[in-house]
């Protein structure tokens, strides 16, 4: 079983992504409480309490003190099993890492850290408004590895207007030479609500063009690959057995509970989203009420589920199970839209599973939707 916690503080506007969570609306003991008491109401909503993994994510989870950590651990203890073997993130900042943090942190069991670098260039930094520099970037690296804390993921962004393929070439450089075993690779995102939108929209920003993203992304997966890191996802690299167990449990559609504002869960049968609004989320969890929506999925969700996770991977789908799923609702396979994948070079078919390869893996959701149940 999967332990997800959402957790919506973040001292920064983070433009480049879709968290637009603000303190200002709950106090920040308010919702470490809620949490904690969220906890206990979830308690019963999967059979199994024991979990394997434990991610700390969501806005900037390590604004967290020792204290509050400790308090939540705690009532993680008390209704759920912990392996001994369990994958224990946290989602951090650079400039929160301090030395004495990172000690603290593993004293309370993190064995990974999943760090928001973004960028070895100070002026891409200045430009997603960062709060950390390029010192802070490779020190809070050094300082987790000094003490052990060897499991360590990093973001960084690619498709900053001003930048070019050399560019992005130093930051893998630079990400590799940090001795990190698991990178994540995402393009600029602008979404309508944050600064860059309103710039974008005034004519004061220009995205990078398609093409120019797709030349990142290919060179991405090139370079990494050749530096020995597996592209098992689509924007997720790692060394041999660094895959994050905790992600790679949404890819696989395994269940997993969501704690926290706008934190999802799922049980194989139904998905559930929690109101995103912090005070809301507050006043319902002091009442007792788990304040969710809840959707029952259907066969044809879960087929259209299953297409979507998998063909991002690296394991690609069982050709199998699809095509039992698709007979047991009566809806023909796809058999000609998979042939002309692998015909054009966008797919291969090993081992009786459909994975997607070279322009394929940039296509990936343009294929998927290109199969789903309607």
């Amino acid at each position: 079983m999967h332990l997800y916690l959402h957790i919506p503080f973040c001292h920064q506007a983070c433009h480049y992504c879709d968290f637009h969570f603000s303190t200002r609306m709950a106090g920040k003991t308010e919702l470490v409480n809620a949490l904690i008491k969220e906890i206990e109401l979830q308690k019963d909503y999967l059979s199994n309490r024991e979990l394997t993994t434990i991610y700390f994510g969501g806005g900037t989870p390590s604004t967290l003190s020792p204290a509050e950590l400790t308090a939540i651990f705690e009532a993680i203890h008390q209704h759920f099993a912990i392996l001994p073997t369990a994958e224990i993130t946290l989602e951090a900042n650079p400039e929160d890492l301090t030395p004495s943090y990172l000690m603290q942190l593993k004293q309370l069991g993190v064995n990974r850290l999943s760090i928001g670098i973004q960028s070895f260039h100070a002026a891409n930094l200045t430009f997603m408004n960062r709060n950390h520099d390029v010192i802070q970037a490779r020190k809070c690296i050094q300082d987790a590895q000094a003490i052990g804390l060897n499991n360590i993921s990093i973001d960084l962004i690619y498709g900053i207007p001003s930048n070019n393929i050399e560019m992005l070439e130093e930051d893998l450089a630079a990400a590799v030479a940090t001795g990190v075993q698991h990178i994540s690779a995402y393009s600029l995102t602008i979404e309508p609500k944050t600064v860059f939108g309103h710039q974008l929209k005034k004519g004061e920003l220009k995205e990078t063009p398609e093409e120019g993203m797709s030349a990142c992304f290919e060179f991405t997966h090139h370079y990494l690959e050749n530096q020995g890191f597996t592209a098992y996802e689509t924007s997720n690299f790692a060394k041999l057995g660094f895959e994050s167990q905790h992600n790679s449990s949404y890819w696989k559609q395994e269940s997993y509970l969501g704690i926290g504002p706008a934190a999802h869960s799922f049980n194989q049968k139904t998905r559930q989203w929690n109101v995103s609004n912090n005070a809301t989320y507050v006043k319902q969890i002091a009442q007792g009420i788990i304040p969710a929506e809840v959707e029952e999925l259907s066969p044809e969700n879960q087929i259209n589920e299953y297409i979507m996770t998998q063909l991002r991977t690296h394991w690609g789908v069982d050709l199998t199970y699809l095509s039992e799923r698709f007979a047991a609702i009566g809806v023909p396979f796809p058999e000609n839209e998979i042939s002309s994948w692998v015909s054009v070079g966008h797919a291969i078919i090993q081992n009786n599973r459909l994975i997607l390869v070279g322009k394929g893996k940039l296509i990936a959701d343009g294929l998927s939707a290109e199969i789903f149940v309607l």
